[in-house]
């Protein structure tokens, strides 16, 4: 009689622990199961989300003469086309270059020219501004086809020039020491010079010339 008293009493206490225990679990899985915020209910207070944010701000509608601006590019295009033409059409109607050059000989020294150069050459004493001088010492000529290449000189050959003006080189210093004898000297010097402008090359038809190898 006492075992089965004890059996009896056991097994009420493991039910009455077992209802406990269930009873626990479903509190705890329907407190999770509720929201602790609705947020679907707006919060009032400064939390509380402005209206005006959320609305979505209107743009302005786009005007209707935006289509007859686009449509109206080709006329620009064609306007352009034809000012190009014309531009051309000028432009074949002037004179082409002469494709000529030359090795002359001036104060000791040697230039390669062209029509329509300029260079800056040792003073000419004799020439004055808008002054036409003759080159005589040519060395060379070459053209498109031909080379007149000169023993020493082309013969009858002339470069035609024009003095445009008459100045002054950059100042050089020219500066003397010596040692040990209190001597220094500093000098400046500017070397005259004149400017001169290719106009033309001729009278070198009548050498002989070879022609003109392709490298």
């Amino acid at each position: 009689m006492a075992s089965s008293s004890a059996t009896l009493s056991l097994c009420s206490a493991f039910a009455s622990h077992c209802n406990v225990n269930s009873r626990r679990s479903s509190t705890i899985m329907c407190s999770l199961s509720k929201p602790s915020l609705n947020l679907a209910k707006p919060v009032s207070g400064f939390l509380a989300p402005s209206t005006s944010s959320t609305s979505r701000t209107s743009f302005p509608v786009a005007p209707k003469f935006a289509e007859s601006v686009v449509e109206a590019e080709p006329e620009t295009t064609d306007i352009e086309a034809v000012v190009v033409s014309d531009v051309s059409e000028v432009a074949e109607d002037k004179p082409k270059r002469e494709e000529i050059f030359a090795v002359v000989m001036v104060g000791g020294r040697q230039y390669i020219v062209f029509p329509g150069r300029y260079l800056y050459t040792q003073r000419l004493k004799d020439a004055n501004v808008d002054d036409q001088i003759v080159l005589n010492k040519v060395l060379l000529v070459g053209t498109k086809t031909h080379t007149y290449i000169g023993k020493p000189v082309v013969t009858n050959a002339t470069v035609h020039a024009v003095v445009e003006n008459q100045g002054l080189d950059d100042k050089v210093v020219v500066f003397k020491y010596k040692p040990k004898k209190k001597y220094r000297r500093n000098i400046g010097h500017r070397q005259p010079n004149t400017r001169i402008r290719i106009t033309g090359i001729t009278g070198y038809e009548e050498y002989p010339a070879s022609p003109n190898v392709a490298v």
